[in-house]
């Protein structure tokens, strides 16, 4: 009980003036309110909980096994676990899930895939850029 850490808590903000350009690796969970251009992987096997809200906007693919989106995603979406989409949801691109959960409002312009757990992890991760 004590000392364990919570599942589905956020660890990390990304702030509503905040942009950030290039990859994001996470564990736990990370909220965005601001702007990413860039991929968001979270660590495989870790109950990542990644939360993108109305405000915010992220270019690039996202990974997590817990996704909650209420803002704008460009590129493709993998849920290993469930996929949240609020009433602002606006995802461009294919979605791959394992549980979904869709709100009146909220828009998809792409393939939605539902897929176990597994099969989530095992589609191709996206080539990182190496510091230079």
């Amino acid at each position: 009980m004590f000392g364990q850490k919570a599942k589905n808590t956020i660890d990390s903000l990304i702030g509503t003036s905040t942009t950030i350009e290039g990859n994001l690796r996470f564990k736990g969970g990370l909220r965005v309110d601001g702007h990413v251009k860039g991929n968001l992987i979270a660590e495989p096997m870790e109950n990542s909980m990644l939360v993108i809200s109305e405000q915010a906007t992220v270019e690039g693919e996202v990974r997590a096994e817990h996704v909650v989106v209420d803002g704008a995603i460009t590129g493709p979406v993998y849920c290993s676990e469930l996929l949240e989409l609020q009433p602002k949801a606006r995802i461009t691109g294919d979605v791959h899930y394992k549980a979904l959960e869709m709100h009146g409002g909220a828009l998809v312009s792409g393939k939605l895939t539902h897929q176990d757990a597994e099969q989530v992890l095992k589609l191709a991760s996206p080539k990182l850029a190496s510091n230079v």
